[in-house]
């Protein structure tokens, strides 16, 4: 399946899912409270397929498959017969109405709490958090290589991905923070991470290379692909060498072979370079040479490349038993509620871009794409972020989302009696002007991340 049509159907496939379990839990609670549905339907547009069910609901599968929606009886959008009166929307105590329209978003919790349970029952495959290389920032905290970090102040970090997204949050606020790592020892020690120390221009979305931690998976092994005729290594290397130590200086990744090499050539002398090579442990002399890069610049060489190709395997997982899924998933859930509702309070107060922030329906399909491509665990993992931020979004205080509804409804409770049609009216289009806003934010978001 091409990127193209991936990120389509994986977009489809998501709000379909979202969307259609938001209308759900209008529908099942407009039903307890006694409204008669005239509709649930999957999708909008043209039928595809139709069922009539018992109360009079009918049941719709529609061709296109971007929602859906619920519709009920109510004297404001037609007759009313005098019998069904009683099982009209707007008959209904306020209270009834504030439980219906509170359904939707609350329904999508629910949504995110299950998704997340099940991601974490069958296991999410992920990398170690453990540290590859430090600089900046983290070097100022002692953190080491082989570092593993098990939490970010009170929150564990059993996982890189968790890791990221504490140390992501923890920036934005850039104050120190206290880290628990286990040493490549064995021994546990706190650490005091100085964010207060990040530079100001400091991106969200690439916040640990500017607190200088690069994981231990992204270093790639020094091991030797082709070599170049013509070169100190020709003849002597040989591809599926891995380079231990380059004149007594231990090499863990590939990164660290161009400084020592760069080394042995400013000091125009030849080194040993130890290698494994089918099990036998060998030290090879060679002399750097000084290469033209074609940019005006040269640099020392020895004439390898890399030979590892692809991801590399991932080396944890984050799984917990059925029972111990759940305190830990409505944990998650919380967790990510607290952060998405906090990420729109730095937006608005100008904390972070809104371009990190407002996303449209292009990033969406992308990430779904991504996401699905990485598994089922991640994918159900997205898929509960994207229900926790679809309910957060419904209960935005703005006429025409369900936040508008219940705050209209929360001022009739107040006042004793609904507002005036046209004040009701006006809320209408001012939403509706907010909504076209913030829809042509995302748009033009979608936009530079694209020409990004």
């Amino acid at each position: 399946m091409t990127t193209f049509f991936g990120s389509l159907w994986w977009l489809l496939v998501a709000l379909g899912v979202l969307v259609t379990f938001h209308e759900f839990g209008h529908f099942w609670v407009a039903r307890r409270c006694g409204v008669k549905v005239l509709r649930f339907s999957v999708g909008f547009g043209k039928p595809l397929w139709t069922w009539h069910g018992k109360g009079g609901t009918e049941y719709v599968v529609a061709a296109i498959p971007l929602g859906g929606y619920v519709r009920m009886l109510d004297e404001r959008e037609g007759d009313v017969a005098p019998q069904d009166l009683p099982h009209a929307f707007n008959r209904k105590a306020v209270w009834q109405r504030i439980a219906i329209v509170a359904a939707g978003p609350l329904a999508n919790l629910l949504l995110a709490f299950l998704l997340l349970w099940t991601m974490l029952v069958v296991g999410r495959p992920d990398y170690a958090p453990v540290v590859g290389r430090v600089q900046g920032v983290a070097a100022q905290a002692g953190l080491q290589p082989g570092d593993r970090i098990q939490a970010v102040g009170e929150r564990t970090t059993p996982t890189w991905s968790e890791l990221s997204m504490a140390l992501t949050v923890a920036a934005l606020d850039r104050q120190p923070i206290l880290l628990t790592v286990e040493s490549a020892d064995g021994e546990t020690r706190q650490r005091h991470l100085p964010l207060q120390n990040l530079p100001a221009q400091a991106d969200e979305l690439r916040v640990l290379g500017d607190i200088g931690l690069v994981p231990r998976h992204l270093l790639l092994p020094p091991l030797v692909g082709s070599v170049r005729e013509g070169t100190p290594a020709w003849g002597v290397l040989a591809e599926g060498d891995r380079i231990t130590a380059i004149d007594a200086n231990p090499v863990s990744s590939f990164d660290d072979i161009a400084p020592l090499v760069a080394r042995l050539g400013a000091e125009n002398r030849p080194g040993m370079v130890e290698v494994e090579r089918d099990g036998e442990r060998l030290a090879l002399e060679l002399t750097p040479t000084r290469l033209d890069d074609g940019k005006g610049g040269a640099h020392w060489v020895l004439g390898i490349t890399n030979g590892t190709s692809g991801t590399p395997p991932h080396d944890a997982v984050l799984r917990l038993p059925l029972l111990g899924a759940l305190p830990a998933a409505l944990r998650e859930t919380g967790f990510q509620c607290r952060q998405l509702v906090d990420m729109v309070r730095r937006a608005v107060i100008g904390q972070i871009s809104v371009q990190n922030t407002v996303s449209g329906p292009l990033t969406i399909a992308r990430a779904a794409n991504s996401f699905a491509e990485r598994g089922p665990a991640w994918f159900l993992n997205f898929l509960a972020l994207l229900s926790v931020s679809l309910a957060l979004i419904n209960l935005l205080p703005i006429p025409v989302l369900d936040g508008g509804h219940l705050l209209y409804y929360l001022i009739e409770l107040a006042l004793g009696r609904p507002l005036g049609e046209t004040t009701m009216a006006v809320g209408q289009y001012i939403g509706l002007a907010l909504i076209a806003g913030l829809m042509g934010l995302a748009f033009y978001n979608d936009i530079l991340h694209l020409m990004s």
